[in-house]
């Protein structure tokens, strides 16, 4: 990571430094940490939206911040992007940030294409949007079902698994590891390296230099040696990516698509497994995923908040004063709850899709990664309810445990157990 304070060349949106955060205003601030928190965020929001759609919050620290919880409030800052920067350099608080704090690593400035604005962030996206589109989405479907195929054989003979840790969590990494095509060592390195960064820890930042590396080795191959595939893509882009450039954005669709997909299929597995309305249905399952991948998406969006926006002036926002250069932390999974928008999820939620789970605006999730994302969890989700029609928690639900990220609303494991079959 680099110095979040650095820039490589001057910022040109105000002239100084704007003062720090007015701190009686994050008096009786809400905290997004701790176990209550983490286990349901949903109820925290529901409380907080008592005091309106921006609230006055307090991250890991008690860093302050607002909470642009209330979906229209929302899409106003996303759709904004002059006025409600990306770039977080312009945070009023870098003064007061510990080099450790847990949550750098979220918010310290890296050259990629999350952090560009305006035309410089339009070149890059463009391309990696580009490079997407081009993606061959009959073997995209192909590869899914071999690799959860695969994933299901190492299991299916025990007759219990931790669908986290052996199925969702592997899938998307492996899907990608061959859209990026990179070798097989390569790919069964990626996969631990990918891990231990989202474990967080001392070891975090020695791993993500390690898939730094990766991928730059793999920028060197496919110089030589061009093939279908999206580094290549990218190299051969009009848009002219400097070697910087690429790696740090193959390194942020990498970790951007992983994850949040990972936690789409496990969440999505876990809605099925729970509730009745699915639970009736799943041995001929196929029917209800489609309208269980987009409920989850509104329930338990994988992508609990974005962090952040960052105003480049004084401004107002829903009657709150925000200064230049407080930081702004998008609701996204709150927005979604949001009772003035939110949809009949017994009824049209299977055709909703305005909610705001892939972002929105000029950073929102590139097209196409939503819809690739989408083949990813669809396939997975289906082949095991194929390979495992009567699975079944191991586990009481309410004794599930959530990971504690302030990002990402992601189940510790998922713990099944089915009858015995044989690979295939």
């Amino acid at each position: 990571m680099t110095d979040p304070t650095h820039s490589p060349e001057p910022v040109h949106w105000f002239a100084a430094p704007p003062a720090g955060p007015d701190r009686s205003a994050f008096d009786g601030a809400f905290p997004m940490y701790g176990r209550a928190y983490h286990q349901n965020p949903a109820r925290a929001f529901e409380e907080m939206r008592k005091q309106g759609p921006v609230v006055p919050i307090l991250l890991e620290g008690d860093v302050p911040g607002w909470l642009v919880l209330g979906y229209r409030e929302l899409r106003y800052v996303l759709s904004n992007p002059k006025l409600f920067v990306r770039d977080s350099r312009h945070w009023n608080q870098w003064p007061n940030i510990p080099p450790d704090w847990p949550l750098n690593a979220y918010v310290a400035y890296q050259p990629s294409m999350l952090f560009e604005v305006g035309a410089a962030h339009e070149r890059r996206a463009g391309a990696v949007s580009d490079a997407l589109a081009a993606a061959d989405q009959f073997e995209l479907r192909a590869r899914c079902e071999r690799v959860a195929g695969g994933l299901i054989n190492t299991f299916i003979g025990s007759g219990r698994a931790d669908l986290m840790a052996q199925y969702a969590n592997p899938i998307p990494l492996l899907v990608l590891a061959s859209m990026l095509g990179l070798p097989d060592p390569d790919t069964r390195a990626l996969v631990g390296e990918v891990a231990t960064t989202l474990n967080g820890g001392p070891a975090a930042m020695e791993a993500y230099q390690r898939v730094q590396t990766i991928m730059s080795r793999l920028l060197e191959t496919k110089r030589r040696y061009p093939g279908p595939d999206m580094p290549s893509r990218l190299l051969a882009h009009p848009a002219g990516l400097t070697d910087e450039e690429l790696t740090q954005d193959l390194l942020l669709t990498l970790t951007a698509a992983h994850d949040p997909t990972a936690t789409w299929i496990g969440n999505t597995i876990q809605l099925m497994l729970t509730d009745d309305r699915f639970a009736m249905t799943l041995s001929g399952g196929r029917r209800s995923i489609g309208q269980a991948l987009n409920e989850v998406l509104w329930k338990e969006a994988p992508g609990q908040i974005a962090i952040g926006r960052w105003p480049v002036m004084d401004t107002q926002l829903s009657g709150r004063r925000i200064r230049a250069g407080d930081l702004l932390v998008c609701g996204l999974a709150a927005a979604n709850l949001d009772p003035q928008v939110r949809p009949d999820l017994y009824g049209d939620s299977v055709s909703n899709h305005a909610h705001m789970s892939f972002g929105y605006g000029e950073h929102g999730c590139p097209h196409p990664a939503p819809e690739l994302a989408e083949v990813i969890a669809h396939i997975a989700v289906e082949m095991l309810l194929d390979r495992l029609p009567d699975v079944v928690l191991a586990v009481p639900p309410e004794s599930l445990e959530w990971r504690s990220s302030i990002q990402m609303r992601s189940l510790e494991s998922l713990p099944v157990e089915f009858t015995p079959g044989y690979p295939v």
